[in-house]
């Protein structure tokens, strides 16, 4: 099922684009990925990190073998069966746990469960396979401390990615199965060339399409620089996903990827519903309540993570 939300200009909405279009579209497009400078880009995490959580919830960091991350729950609501893993987004080379502590604990808060938040390896530090390794560690430790609660895979961005692919790859790498599966401007192709000749590669105020050929090769290219197209969740067996969520903005070049994987998903009669918001910017959800569009976006993820759990929970029972 597709919904266009029409509307959608709020005034901190406008105020939001108009910053984007100002700063992080500039910066997203000179900024180098490698290089002396690159690293740097680890500086946006880093500033978040002295953010208070929020007094509802509580949050233990939790430490793998080469990821680490932050559990978050609800303080006072009562447990609900059922858990979550979000991965962040940020095009693997920036962006972390404290960036999207936000969107993890009202994602707690809404639904009544714990949220694991996983700060998986990026560049220059690792590689696209080594992201997808530290996911599914990352998952398999949430199903032991969850005690086999039904999972639900969350992601935004290059962490749509991560939760997709992990997904379609949760038997082989011995994950459970996820109940549901959410992607917030999920990056799902990693072939650049639909998303650069779109029109939305001229009105997306975050994203510069042209970044996404150096990025994909940087991070999943062979020695020759060439990406495999079975590394794309699009490409993948899609008739074996649980039901999946995905939300995008309508004038971002990411509304290529979540509009391709609704069709294949049709095509395979996966249930699926995609929601397009007018209006908005890319990954608008992560500003957790500081929009309207993005309190109304949490409230359908919310919604959506506890319809799949309860239907597993009657499934099992």
């Amino acid at each position: 099922m597709r919904e266009f939300q029409a509307g959608g200009h709020s005034r901190g909405a406008r105020i939001v684009r108009l910053l984007c279009r100002i700063f992080v579209r500039p910066t997203l497009t000179i900024w180098p990925v490698r290089g002396p400078l690159a690293p740097f880009m680890g500086l946006v995490d880093l500033v978040h990190r002295p953010v208070p959580r929020l007094a509802e919830t509580e949050l233990r960091t939790v430490r793998g073998g080469r990821w680490r991350a932050e559990l978050v729950t609800p303080e006072r609501r009562p447990a609900r069966p059922g858990a979550i893993i979000y991965f962040h987004g940020g095009a693997f080379v920036f962006c972390g746990v404290a960036t999207h502590r936000r969107i993890v604990e009202r994602l707690a808060l809404r639904t009544g469960m714990p949220v694991l938040s996983v700060d998986y390896r990026q560049h220059p530090v690792g590689r696209l396979a080594d992201a997808l390794d530290d996911a599914a560690d990352a998952a398999r430790w949430l199903g032991d401390y969850t005690g086999g609660e039904p999972l639900v895979f969350v992601g935004d961005s290059a962490g749509g990615f991560l939760a997709f692919q992990l997904a379609l790859q949760a038997a082989a790498r011995g994950v459970a199965k996820p109940v549901g599966v959410v992607g917030l401007s999920p990056w799902l192709d990693m072939d650049p060339a639909a998303k650069q000749a779109h029109p939305n590669a001229r009105t997306d105020v975050f994203l510069p399409a042209r970044r996404f050929p150096e990025i994909a090769r940087l991070m999943a290219g062979d020695d020759e620089g060439v990406v495999d197209p079975a590394l794309s969740p699009v490409n993948g067996p899609l008739s074996s996903l649980p039901p999946v969520l995905l939300h995008c903005a309508a004038e971002e070049v990411m509304r290529v990827d979540a509009e391709l994987m609704a069709d294949r998903l049709q095509a395979r009669g996966v249930p699926h519903r995609l929601k397009v918001w007018e209006g908005q910017v890319h990954c608008f959800p992560v500003l957790g309540n500081i929009l309207p569009e993005s309190r109304a976006a949490l409230a359908e993820i919310a919604d959506f993570v506890l319809d799949v759990v309860d239907g597993a929970q009657a499934q099992a029972g």
